[in-house]
């Protein structure tokens, strides 16, 4: 998928939202903001995008999501406990219906919990929670940011069904 579709597809999420009257949140880490940019280029956005952050870094995920939920002893990133943790803390902290968390490796390495280059966990939040892990073979970051921006918003799409 490209980014144009990319951009359509947070269109099609966010018409879902408007029609169901529900609002989502984002704690993204690998995608580096795309989920929230896919989501944000529907005119009328703030009728359900709550809001959204960059957790690349654990000074990230503290500053911004800690003390919402407990966090889980022994958490580590780009892992399915911390993308659930993500999820909920920020749908939590923004009063959200929903959240997505995601955590990965882009490339061109893997990360420092061993995980290889192409490796992501997407967790959604709210009246149904749904995790997915994919892989996708590719060690280039730019096209690892966009697969996974689209996994992350399909599996989304598909707790919205």
């Amino acid at each position: 998928m490209d980014i144009s579709e990319l951009l359509q597809l947070g269109a099609r999420i966010g018409d879902r939202l408007v029609e169901r009257g529900e609002t989502v949140a984002v704690a993204e880490g690998s995608c580096g903001g795309l989920i929230s940019t896919a989501l944000l280029a529907r005119p009328g956005a703030s009728a359900y995008f709550r809001g959204g952050s960059i957790i690349y870094t654990q000074h990230a995920t503290r500053g911004f999501l800690s003390g919402e939920i407990e966090t889980p002893p022994g958490l580590r990133g780009a892992s399915e406990p911390f993308v659930r943790y993500l999820s909920e803390s920020v749908a939590r902290r923004l009063g959200a219906t929903w959240g997505i968390g995601e955590g990965g490796a882009t490339g061109p390495s893997g990360n420092p919990y061993g995980d290889p280059a192409g490796h992501v966990w997407v967790g959604i939040w709210g009246p149904s929670t749904v995790t997915r892990h994919h892989l996708t073979g590719d060690d280039d970051r730019s096209r690892n940011m966009v697969a996974f921006a689209t996994v992350a918003l399909e599996t989304f799409a598909d707790a919205l069904a």
